[in-house]
């Protein structure tokens, strides 16, 4: 990646609605140009795709917690991967180092959406025990993909 392929990523998470053409006038280049570019960055994998960011709370899920999880014997990663896909309320899971095996972030409606979320996942046969912390505030929110491309979202 050279420069202006890291200002087409900037300019991309910025606003991933941008039209080639856009792009094009803030990084001084043509938008075919801009699209051969994208296209090479989409095909060597540096974008993985577009999507559409949804605020959680704007859909009523405001009640966010991470969670440790505490797990028996030899719990590979892909099971507890497997596991987390397995429930709505799961924002992202982490193995971890320390004393628990994994952590994840959950995201529910409410205190009592959030309890019956928990109750799902510590049900999982492979997880002895769990300690959870509920977010009362989020105090900043970054992308650490975008630290490299000049700024975070």
């Amino acid at each position: 990646m050279d420069e202006l392929d890291k200002r087409i990523v900037a300019s991309l998470l910025a606003d991933g609605r941008a039209s080639y053409a856009e792009i094009g006038a803030e990084v001084s280049l043509s938008a075919p140009a801009v699209k051969r570019r994208v296209d090479r960055l989409r095909a060597t994998g540096v974008l993985k795709g577009f999507t559409a960011v949804v605020d959680p709370e704007a859909v009523g899920w405001s009640t966010e917690a991470f969670v440790e999880l505490f797990c028996v014997g030899r719990t590979s990663p892909g099971q507890i991967a497997q596991a987390a896909a397995r429930h709505p309320e799961v924002v992202a899971a982490y193995t971890v180092s320390g004393e628990a095996d994994a952590l994840v972030h959950l995201r529910a409606a409410d205190i009592g959406h959030l309890e019956r979320a928990l109750e799902r996942l510590r049900a999982e046969p492979f997880i002895s025990s769990s300690r959870s912390t509920i977010v009362l505030s989020r105090l900043a929110t970054a992308d650490p993909a975008a630290a490299p491309f000049g700024g975070n979202q």
